[in-house]
Parts: structure tokens; C-alpha cells; sequence
């Protein structure tokens, strides 16, 4: 029989956890989004990632994701041109094209986007609506500490469940 790590309210084998659906490391992680509207400028929408120690934020146009600011887009479209990030709307230099995933793709399948993809950030959307967001962060720090836990499990369970 597999060995079973617990963590949070759902039980894995230490076989499943890459299989493990990106709903519960987003319920792990929280699912505040930081937005900003795409009238922003993009002093703003920096100041805003800073506040809030992000790599991104997601541009919405009403309920709608209109893009995804990062720091890539600040170092490869503000910094090497020549605009004002005072006056120029984030959505002039933002990504317009945002993958987004559902909440039951598996992390396995959220690493292998974050890889084959080049992206760090990924909007959770279920029919229309926004759950959250997924960092190559929030997967790693998740999977850290899914191996700690089972580490100890095993720990415990070599040592008949007493402390050493």
C-alpha cells in the first residue's frame, strides 16, 4: 500500500501529488487578485506590484481580463523604449494575449506550461469567472512544502510515530 501524506483537507500518495488539481494550491495560496483598469499608467500599475510585493498584475476591462502586466513587460517594453511610464496607459505595454487555465488542470500540467510557455503567471478561470491566480512561485512553495510534509510523515512512520 502507498504511503498517504496529508495536507490541508485531501489526502495524496506521494505518487499522486503531481496530479493534485491547481484548485487546491490556489486554495493553499489564497485567491486574491491584484487588477488594475487598463487606464492605469504604468508608473501606477508599478507602484501597485511593488506595494504588494508581485511580479504581475491582471488589466481588466470591466470583469474582463483586457492583459497581464509583469515585470518582463516593464524590463522589455518600458525600460528599452521611450516612454513615459508617467503618462502611458499599462495597457499600451501590457501582454494582450493571457492563458488561462481551469481549475482542475493538474500542477504537472501548470509546470509544463510555466516551461514550454516561458510564462511565470496563470489566471484560474472556471466558466467565465476568475479564481485566482497561479505563480511559478505559488507551485513552487506548494510543492516544497507537500515534500516537507511528507517527510515527516515518513520520518515518523520509520520511527513507530515517536519523536526521536
Amino acid at each position: 500500500m502507498p504511503h498517504r501524506m496529508h495536507y490541508g483537507d485531501t489526502r495524496f500518495t506521494s505518487s499522486s501529488i503531481m496530479n493534485t488539481p491547481i484548485s487546491t494550491v490556489l486554495a493553499y495560496k489564497g485567491a486574491a487578485v491584484h487588477q488594475v483598469p487598463t487606464s492605469l499608467t504604468i508608473a501606477e500599475a508599478v507602484h501597485e506590484m511593488n506595494r504588494q510585493a508581485i511580479g504581475s498584475v491582471l488589466v481588466m476591462a470591466d470583469d474582463r481580463i483586457a492583459g497581464i502586466f509583469t515585470e518582463r513587460d516593464v524590463l522589455r517594453r518600458v525600460v528599452v523604449s521611450d516612454i513615459d511610464p508617467k503618462t502611458t496607459p499599462v495597457s499600451k505595454v501590457m501582454t494582450p494575449q493571457v492563458m488561462t487555465i481551469n481549475p482542475r488542470v493538474t500542477v504537472q500540467e501548470v509546470m509544463n506550461a510555466f516551461a514550454e510557455k516561458r510564462i511565470r503567471h496563470l489566471p484560474v478561470v472556471q466558466n467565465g469567472q476568475l479564481l485566482g491566480i497561479i505563480s511559478i512561485g505559488d507551485v513552487s512553495r506548494w510543492a516544497a512544502n507537500a515534500q516537507r510534509v511528507e517527510t515527516e510523515q515518513l520520518r515518523q512512520y520509520v520511527s513507530g510515530g515517536q519523536d526521536a
